[in-house]
């Protein structure tokens, strides 16, 4: 779909001015309300809690709701968090944030830094970090849900604000819609969320129309052999060699098969083989992830790794009992955040009322994954955008682009966001993006 932005901007000029009038009030009660979303952010910050286990952090998120007068639905898919408050006929708006920490141990050195240490999955003692920014989302969904209530002489209709767990395992989004998020709720007309960047500057945010982040796909080959002495090769089918082959091969898939116009990668992040020096194993396992834009793409690069596996193997003269086993874990498959357009470049215009237009930039598609685009792939089409919002301290940004040294990243035990900043940031635009989405 094409929006022309110059038409777009004049059909949106009247209500821009009446989004300008509201933006002075808006700013004078965030400023008022800080101090408590900060002490919300500092406590989040400091108990974390792994994917499947945000028991306490969902406990602390319906209690925040319930005292502003939401009507509060917990442990809905997994420990999630259903909040709606109707304010008149009017159309349904959800916004959105995920709950789950990391397992990581932070390492920022900040008096707040979390000190949770837990047990993971595989029962391994790991330690807990909000490595990712949820602390940030959470405390901006909170902050959002004061100021549409303190402003709802503003807006007419059904706000739904979504705390979904599970967001870094692939399962959070899936559970919520399982159960039926719309379902048993209102169908949203709009749907919105934020992810913190650990690129941008705090007080700005970056958007991108359309495809903002990608296909995300988790596959685990085994690759099969007959195994044997080190010395007497001759007289095995060495999988390790297999293996090297295979992993080879399907960096073609992505430079020979796949058109140059596709975005993708194929990445083998694991390899693991054999147990000593001197002998030939019967089997090696290759752990990948694959990521894409286009669905069909996807379905093209599943395609190839299944046979180009299978060819090196049969070339090697296996029989079909010890073909590899290519699986795809659908569990952790999400697909690609598409931003509506339409919806996108008006969400874009109200924060450029609030913040500036120098404070919001344009953002390119990345590789990374986030369940937020299945929200907008149910049997409903809702249209979706999210949009990134700047984390880095502004001093630390400058002398990053002066020195040329690489910032911490996302999931960096030492990523240590200018929290004020962007809660303050992200509450003013997600505020009047959500405001502004009630209006026709």
């Amino acid at each position: 779909m094409t929006i022309d932005r110059k038409l777009f901007t004049l059909a949106m000029a009247g209500l821009l001015v009446t989004s300008s009038v509201h933006a002075t009030k808006l700013q004078d009660s965030i400023k008022v309300a800080m101090p408590e979303l900060e002490s919300l952010y500092l406590h989040l910050h400091q108990y974390p809690e792994l994917s499947y286990q945000e028991k306490a952090t969902s406990a602390r998120l319906a209690m925040e709701f319930t005292k502003l007068g939401f009507d509060v639905t917990s442990n809905f898919g997994g420990y999630g968090v259903v909040a709606i408050y109707k304010n008149g006929a009017g159309p349904t708006v959800m916004v959105r944030a995920d709950t789950d920490g990391l397992p990581i141990t932070e390492q920022t050195g900040k008096v707040y830094a979390s000190k949770v240490k837990t047990l993971d999955a595989n029962n391994n003692s790991v330690g807990v970090m909000h490595g990712c920014g949820h602390d940030v989302h959470m405390t901006t969904l909170v902050g959002t849900a004061q100021q549409l209530l303190i402003n709802k002489d503003s807006w007419q209709g059904t706000l739904m604000m979504v705390a979904q767990p599970a967001e870094e395992v692939g399962g959070g989004a899936k559970a919520m819609l399982k159960q039926g998020l719309f379902t048993q709720f209102p169908i949203p007309d709009h749907i919105l969320g934020l992810h913190v960047s650990a690129s941008v500057p705090a007080g700005k945010v970056a958007i991108a129309p359309g495809y903002a982040l990608a296909n995300v796909d988790s596959v685990d080959i085994t690759i099969k052999g007959k195994g044997g002495h080190g010395a007497y090769p001759h007289t095995t089918i060495d999988p390790v060699v297999l293996a090297s082959r295979t992993v080879l091969a399907l960096q073609t898939i992505s430079s020979r098969e796949v058109s140059p116009l596709e975005p993708n990668v194929i990445t083998v992040g694991s390899i693991h083989g054999g147990s000593k020096h001197n002998i030939i194993g019967n089997e090696v396992k290759l752990q990948l992830t694959l990521r894409s834009y286009n669905p069909e793409v996807r379905l093209q690069q599943i395609a190839a790794i299944k046979r180009i596996t299978k060819g090196i193997a049969v070339s090697a003269g296996l029989p079909n009992a010890l073909m590899p086993v290519v699986v795809v874990d659908e569990t952790q498959s999400i697909p690609s955040t598409y931003n509506n357009p339409e919806q996108t470049l008006r969400v874009q215009a109200s924060i450029e009322q609030v913040l500036g237009n120098d404070n919001v930039l344009e953002s390119a598609p990345v590789m990374a994954g986030e369940d937020f685009g299945l929200y907008g792939l149910t049997a409903h089409q809702r249209p979706i955008t999210l949009f990134w919002l700047g984390a880095v301290p502004p001093k630390l940004y400058e002398l990053s682009l002066k020195s040329g040294d690489t910032l911490p990243s996302l999931h960096s035990s030492q990523f240590a966001p200018d929290y004020p900043l962007a809660i303050s940031t992200g509450v003013h635009a997600m505020s009047q993006a959500t405001i502004d989405l009630f209006k026709p």
